[in-house]
């Protein structure tokens, strides 16, 4: 059965159509660590981290789709399954890295991509991979640019998550009241992450039909 661990409930919900087992993590370490041990608990043969990741490489604009040969932390790699990133319609990058926190400024995201030549950074691959790696499950990640390497992100969308990943707009209101100039760099921010996840409706729409037309892991 194939697992799929999220940071954002609407992340989630483009799944909702498919015969697979989806969990959300929130965007934390800790909670991802958790929905992957939930979705191993309930059959999961296959583990996917999906969702949208932080562009570090500057030719890669919203929307780019992302299926990684290898995920990085630091020193440590986790060779993504080479049938399954096959299956998922093939590598397009080479490696992606994980973060504990967003990546927000631009000089930061440059100097990452400096320090490890990867493609996006994410929140959840990292543990899905350590995860996978002691269980001895095949994973592979299925993530989408939402913020290119050439933008910030604004303070709004740092706080606007609540623990299980959805948008607390309490929280994202008081942000704009304080600093209103922000307003503008939402709604870029909300215009490319609809370009990213509509990548990953198309993808996970392929990848799913062929999973269910007989091609079963």
């Amino acid at each position: 059965m194939i697992g799929f661990i999220t940071g954002l409930s609407a992340e989630a919900r483009l799944l909702a159509d498919y015969d697979v087992l989806v969990e959300t993590g929130g965007g934390t370490p800790g909670g991802v660590a958790q929905a992957t041990l939930r979705l191993v608990d309930r059959g999961a043969t296959v583990l996917i981290s999906f969702g949208l990741a932080g562009g570090l490489d500057p030719g890669l604009p919203a929307g780019s789709l992302l299926v990684p040969n290898w995920i990085v932390s630091g020193e440590t790699r986790y060779r993504c399954d080479a049938d399954l990133v096959r299956r998922m319609g093939g590598a397009t990058v080479e490696r992606l890295t994980g973060a504990d926190a967003a990546v927000v400024m631009i000089a930061e995201k440059a100097v990452l991509y400096k320090s490890t030549m990867a493609a996006a950074v994410d929140l959840e691959s990292v543990d899905v991979a350590r995860v996978a790696a002691l269980r001895q499950i095949p994973f592979a990640a299925m993530r989408a640019v939402a913020d290119p390497a050439h933008r910030a992100l604004p303070p709004a969308s740092l706080v606007a998550l609540d623990e299980q990943g959805r948008i607390a707009i309490s929280r994202v209101v008081a942000s704009v009241i304080r600093r209103p100039r922000q307003i503008v760099e939402l709604a870029r921010l909300a215009r490319d992450a609809s370009a990213a996840r509509r990548t990953l409706s198309r993808q996970a729409n392929l990848y799913c039909q062929r999973e269910n037309d007989g091609d079963v892991i």
